[in-house]
């Protein structure tokens, strides 16, 4: 393989469809053979179906998958209508995704010889070359244009030929060999000493329109996103394999206060002391590159998963008494700015070690300077603190609706910059690629000193069952035109208050937070207070971002990705009216008083001692305030003990209800003035399984 130009993702523009036709039919071309030479590389047959390591396929599948994927993705797209071999499609359609560093994968497989494999992808080239040939093209292509797929289908492969080439890395050494066309990079010297470097305020703006784009994108790129960075300081160099030494012999593996917790169950169930690909031999370190073993080249930059990467950083602030952390996305595109940095070139080789134009290694973090910094892009990703998350308007293209959206799990850090086998879309200062925090990739990492702390623009899809359906209940649709249950409520409370005054209100028990937002259409200031920090910081999210996103099952694994947006609610312009606070409501703290109205939403039938409650509530209501309850009076042990029960059980053989049990304790400080009501609430389940429940709803007045 040529170290000059590995042919770069089309231009999606211009005005000669038959050029561009040619263009697409050489970029797929040289993808595949670019992607089939990768896999000669391996050893023998036997190297196909060995795992590398025990939590993905063996080789066969990635030899194979992303052949399949070109005319699953056609055939859905409705240009082709025949498979060439369905048992194919099927078996190597969906690769395994790394859902964790401690779930192992049994399945086994019937795999085809690899023969069976090669002859499936010749076929597959001649197809998808005769459509090519064939299909009219239409200048500009767009997202929804018919040769999007076909650009998909080829982007699709240029990313796993990275994938393919780390597990080819974690590979036995008996089962690969070196190449002529992967020459790893022969250049160490003495590793620099790093320094930070100051970096501007400014602006960062994205804007990767899917009807005007100039190259293609996978759905998390498009979308506009603007936002003020502060000034920082950022390391001159990605962490060099000499720096990260210091952690390993500062015994950073074994401290566990330099781990965060996740990393901390990462480090004690791998027994980790030093990176993967790091291996010791007596008094001597060596590093496993794709297909060898070499002598430790300390000016190379360290490879490490966010966990260690996070790891360093804060034995970097420990010993420092700075504010070290990683960057976040954002600041890495300041770094992007600032270095005047642009698209790898058509023609020449990049400034960067990218895009196979230079080594199929890493090479010293010294070679490539990018203004006052060096690899801004290029050798490694670099990790950033930041889970990946849509941006406004997110949309899934409809022919790969799971590439993007699984990893908005909170779970999955946005790598930034690329590394030495990057190529196509990878390679853009659009991308936007993430991985789960304990993957291994080509990924290292810089440092930055920030006073600011290391925030995410937007949310993440929460995927939560309990907490998307309450998602749902507060934000989504209506069902069974039942309104919306927050929202009744608030309204009635409203209405209740008439003419007193509306200054504070207080959601106790708030949830996701509906309640809080509607009744601040009406009151001065509304406060939020649940037991779940989880249910607030989806309130907290709208305040913050204006939008909430997750996912709904509809059966099975078939799943439905959902938006509420504050605009869309008629809420914008009282997102500044509320707060939220994590509580106990059966211990509030003394600052939650003084309130003209408290809405108490079916909530003292989960409290542990509703009766501590509600024998104190009147402290913190104003006189004349009111105390909105709504309770379906489910009463249940797993929550409340049966001697806690305010009703709902037989009383010197009579029954007494929970209404008796509530005019017998507040009967003391308020009256009742309106109720009881039934107010219906409906909880979505999955598309075919609904909640169907009446609230009772009581309001009583303080007495002054």
């Amino acid at each position: 393989m040529s170290r000059s130009v590995f042919l770069r993702t089309p231009f999606l523009n211009g005005n000669n469809p038959e050029l561009k036709r040619k263009e697409i039919q050489k970029y797929f071309h040289t993808t595949l053979d670019c992607y089939e030479r990768l896999f000669e590389t391996l050893r023998s047959n036997e190297a196909y179906y060995i795992k590398p390591i025990s939590l993905r396929h063996p080789l066969i599948f990635y030899f194979g998958h992303t052949a399949t994927f070109y005319i699953n993705k056609l055939i859905l797209a409705g240009l082709i209508s025949e498979r060439i071999n369905p048992k194919f499609e099927s078996m190597f359609a969906v690769g395994v995704d790394e859902m964790s560093w401690d779930d192992l994968d049994s399945t086994h497989y019937n795999w085809p010889t690899v023969q069976a494999v090669r002859e499936y992808r010749n076929a597959m080239r001649a197809r998808i070359d005769q459509l090519i040939t064939q299909m009219p093209l239409v200048l500009p292509i767009t997202w929804e244009s018919s040769w999007w797929p076909i650009l998909m289908g080829i982007e699709h492969e240029r990313i796993h030929l990275e994938t393919s080439s780390v597990l080819i890395r974690q590979h036995a050494l008996e089962f690969v060999q070196p190449h002529a066309d992967w020459k790893a990079c022969q250049k160490s010297t003495q590793a620099p000493q790093n320094q930070m470097i100051p970096v501007e305020a400014g602006t960062v703006t994205l804007n990767k329109n899917k009807n005007d784009c100039e190259y293609y994108g996978w759905d998390n790129e498009f979308g506009l996103h603007q936002i003020d960075i502060p000034a920082f300081q950022a390391s001159k160099y990605l962490v060099t394999n000499q720096e990260f030494l210091a952690f390993i012999e500062a015994q950073g593996y074994q401290t566990e206060r330099y781990w965060q917790e996740e990393g901390r169950s990462w480090q004690k169930f791998t027994q980790a002391v030093h990176p993967v690909f790091w291996i010791r031999k007596g008094e001597d370190w060596y590093l496993r590159i794709m297909t060898e073993e070499i002598p430790m080249p300390w000016d190379w930059p360290v490879e490490v998963n966010y966990h260690e990467a996070k790891a360093f950083c804060n034995w970097k602030a420990a010993i420092t008494a700075q504010s070290i952390r990683l960057p976040t996305e954002d600041e890495w595109y300041r770094l992007y700015d600032v270095g005047q940095l642009s698209e790898v070139p058509d023609d020449v080789p990049a400034n960067s070690n990218l895009h196979l134009d230079h080594y199929a290694s890493s090479c010293p973090v010294t070679e490539f300077k990018h203004g006052e910094f060096f690899d801004v892009v290029g050798n490694v990703w670099q990790w950033t603190e930041i889970p990946i998350y849509p941006f406004p308007g997110f949309d899934v293209h409809p022919l790969y609706d799971d590439f993007t959206t699984p990893t908005f799990d909170g779970q999955h850090n946005l790598i930034k910059g690329g590394s030495w086998i990057s190529c196509g879309d990878e390679s853009l200062r659009s991308a936007r690629y993430a991985f789960r925090r304990h993957f291994f990739q080509h990924a290292g990492f810089r440092y930055v000193i920030s006073e600011a702390p290391a925030t995410q623009t937007s949310s993440s899809y929460e995927t939560d069952k309990l907490l998307s359906e309450y998602a749902e209940f507060h934000y989504g649709d209506t069902y069974f035109d039942v309104p919306n249950f927050s929202k009744a409520l608030a309204e009635i409370a409203i209405a209740a208050m008439g003419d007193r005054p509306k200054r504070r209100a207080l959601d106790l028990g708030c949830a996701s937070g509906r309640a809080t937002f509607e009744l601040a259409h009406a009151f001065e200031f509304v406060t939020g207070v649940d037991f779940s920090a989880r249910f607030i910081g989806q309130g907290v999210q709208l305040a913050q971002h204006g939008v909430l996103r997750y996912v709904l099952t509809d059966e099975g694994d078939l799943v439905n990705y959902k938006e509420s947006t504050l605009v869309g609610l008629g809420l914008e312009h009282v997102k500044n009216k509320v707060e939220f606070y994590q509580g106990d409501a059966c211990n509030l703290k003394p600052i939650l008083t003084g309130y003209d109205l408290i809405l108490a939403a079916n909530l003292i039938d989960r409290l542990y001692d509703p009766a501590k409650l509600l024998n104190n509530i009147h402290t913190r209501i104003n006189p004349s305030g009111l105390l909105l309850i709504a309770s379906p009076y489910t009463w249940l042990v797993e929550h409340t003990k049966k001697e806690s029960w305010v009703g709902g059980f037989k009383r010197d053989g009579e029954n007494f209800t929970t209404l008796d049990g509530l005019k017998e304790i507040l009967g003391k400080y308020f009256r009742l003035i309106q109720g009881p009501q039934a107010v219906p609430f409906v909880i979505r389940e999955t598309k075919r399984k609904f909640q169907h429940t009446l609230s009772e709803v009581t309001i009583w007045e303080k007495i002054p």
